[in-house]
């Protein structure tokens, strides 16, 4: 147990608000808070969604985005960041700026993109160009977590390290591939049945906070997968359509 004089590690959080809580901000809260780490969660974006399809996305104004963060980067020593949707250029633009703020003070500051271009049925995430939205962030993250269909869509990626995961693949396993500059590796996790909700928020969102503790990349990887794993095994249902992981490791 934490005393009370001890500093939980903080990760400061931009995602978007799904109101179905599998996906977005309430993913990212459980997933953090599950590693031993809490999360500071500023929305980027209101969206109209359930747990199977996305039907509206308002972006938060810019401004006050940058002034929720602001007032935390201001009083919180911050471990890491994880990225999701911006909702919008600005968004990304300011997201960003403070990034490049948090640097000045912390040169190694781990910063975690999943960088999400649509929803699983294709569903707009952004305003305007969702692929543009995101050139600030990819500009500025250390790692990269695309699905296969999103690494596709990227092409290249120039920053230190990119996860892409198998999901969206075929065949009786997910295989995972982490591309580091001299490290090289590949990950093999039983593929489950079904479709889940908020599994690449997860990923991010635990690896993010495996940073935050201290961890090497690659541990944090290893120990991101394999709880992210642990939640789709353990998934429930909220309705119809795609399963909500459990990230709550007292119900797993």
């Amino acid at each position: 147990m934490t005393g009370q004089g001890a500093c939980i590690p903080a990760v400061l959080v931009f995602a978007g608000l799904d109101p179905s809580g599998g996906a977005g901000i309430a993913a990212d809260l459980g997933a953090i808070a599950a590693q031993g780490a809490h999360a500071l969660p500023v929305v980027t974006a209101l969206t109209v969604q359930d747990h199977n399809r996305v039907y509206d996305i308002v972006p938060v104004d810019c401004s006050l985005l940058a002034r929720q963060a602001q007032a935390l980067i201001d009083s919180v020593a911050i471990g890491a960041v994880k990225l999701g949707i911006p909702g919008s250029r600005a968004n990304a633009e300011a997201i960003a700026a403070l990034i490049a703020q948090l640097r000045q003070r912390d040169p190694a500051l781990p910063v975690v993109l999943d960088p999400v271009l649509a929803s699983g049925h294709g569903d707009a995430l952004s305003r305007g160009d969702a692929l543009a939205a995101l050139a600030p962030l990819l500009a500025v993250a250390t790692l990269v977590v695309p699905n296969l269909r999103e690494a596709q869509a990227l092409g290249r990626l120039m920053c230190p390290h990119v996860l892409v995961t198998g999901g969206h693949g075929d065949g009786p396993h997910v295989v995972n591939r982490w591309h580091g500059g001299e490290h090289e590796q590949e990950w093999r996790w039983p593929r489950l049945p079904g479709e889940f909700h908020g599994s690449g928020c997860t990923l991010a969102a635990a690896i993010a906070a495996r940073l935050a503790l201290g961890e090497s990349m690659q541990d944090a990887l290893e120990r991101g997968q394999s709880y992210t794993h642990q939640s789709l095994a353990q998934s429930f249902s909220i309705g119809a359509g795609q399963r909500i992981p459990q990230r709550l490791p007292s119900l797993l």
